[in-house]
């Protein structure tokens, strides 16, 4: 297994450590309700290291990104990244990454610049993928295992950075970034995009500072009550927003429009992407299938790879995602269902060894937060 640049510091505070993606993660601290309601009400600050990193440069570096990508990267300036997808050549997406476009002085003059940010798990298919796809003008290189990541979130996650940095944190807007000094450490890529719903940052920075970096944010934070939070609370708290985990939700048999992900599917935007004229089509024709959020009536939570049914016990779909809600305190999931069930409202049921639990499709997110 690997280890990201701060694992001995899990291990010393005695985080859960589990194999993910290949290396060796924090799943849990304390509890994954602890660790969730801090980041819910307070500030978490967890270890993403493992994530990937292309950066894409050269003349025609838009050329490439919008080729392989599902999203208008030619609305980018620098300094703003966006959620997209690579859409594979059956409409099914390869992965879901960011998209950030870089400033000039990252590169050659008459160049353009991206950074591509991708699952821990797709790493080196989303790298010959891409460079399958690369005939243009473009360099391209991987610096995931060079780069460390930090991700501080909640409420309280730009009060406990703002005291590392002379950077104004309130200018950073959502889906945006800057690049400055923080906690001494020059050079860090600050941005805003987020995977908990609860608002914070993202904090790029060469491997040997991650720890430096960490320490200053736990003493920072430690008077809004931070925690180290693993990759437990992390599903627990995507989930409660919606947002897609790929391989679970969303994988190469799995469509951007099924997956409620229309809105990174820019099928209008100025050049052809891989795929396209499937997903053309499919919008065209209209879905079979989408992918819903449910509650369930019972206590018990669903499991990812349940079967849904309808009421006569006939399978219908699949669970991809579910969990107990810390937030709300009841059982929710996720899964694929006939577009005739797909609407808030609409009874399922989920199957659960030999007995049948009912649920309701609902909308989503689960939990709705005014950052």
């Amino acid at each position: 297994m690997k280890s990201t640049p701060i694992t001995h510091i899990h291990q010393s505070l005695g985080a859960k450590m589990a194999d993910f993606a290949g290396y060796n993660m924090p799943i849990q601290y304390s509890s994954i309700t602890e660790e969730h309601l801090a980041v819910r009400n307070g500030v978490g600050i967890f270890d993403v290291s493992h994530m990937g990193e292309f950066i894409v440069k050269g003349r025609q570096a838009l050329d490439l990104v919008q080729k392989v990508t599902s999203n208008d990267a030619s609305q980018l300036v620098p300094g703003e990244a966006q959620y997209s997808c690579l859409p594979n050549d059956s409409g099914g997406i390869v992965d879901d990454l960011l998209v950030y476009r870089l400033h000039e002085d990252m590169c050659n003059e008459g160049e353009q610049a991206f950074m591509l940010v991708v699952n821990a798990s797709n790493i080196e298919k989303d790298w010959n993928w891409i460079q399958a796809h690369n005939t243009f003008e473009v360099r391209m290189s991987d610096i995931s295992e060079r780069t460390g990541l930090l991700a501080v979130q909640g409420p309280k996650a730009s009060l406990t950075l703002q005291k590392l940095t002379d950077l104004d944190l309130s200018s950073v807007g959502y889906y945006t970034f800057i690049k400055g000094r923080l906690a001494g450490v020059d050079n860090v890529l600050i941005s805003a995009t987020g995977y908990t719903g609860s608002g914070g940052f993202e904090l790029y920075v060469a491997n040997e500072h991650t720890e430096k970096l960490w320490q200053a944010i736990i003493e920072a934070g430690a008077e809004y009550g931070i925690k180290p939070c693993g990759l437990g609370a992390r599903d627990t708290l995507r989930l409660e927003m919606g947002y897609c985990l790929y391989g679970n939700d969303i994988g190469d048999t799995t469509s951007p429009l099924e997956a409620g992900l229309g809105w990174i599917t820019k099928l209008t935007k100025p050049s052809d992407f891989i795929g396209k004229n499937i997903l053309t089509t499919q919008k065209e024709k209209g879905l079979t299938r989408k992918l819903v959020g449910f509650t369930m009536k019972d206590r018990r939570v669903p499991r990812h790879g349940y079967s849904i049914c309808d009421q006569e016990a006939n399978v219908i779909g699949e669970v991809t995602s579910g969990t107990q809600s810390p937030s709300l305190d009841i059982p929710i999931g996720s899964g694929y269902v006939p577009v005739s069930y797909s609407k808030p409202g609409s009874t399922i049921w989920i199957q659960a060894g030999s007995k049948l639990l009912e649920a309701s499709v609902c909308k989503l997110p689960f939990l709705k937060i005014e950052i």
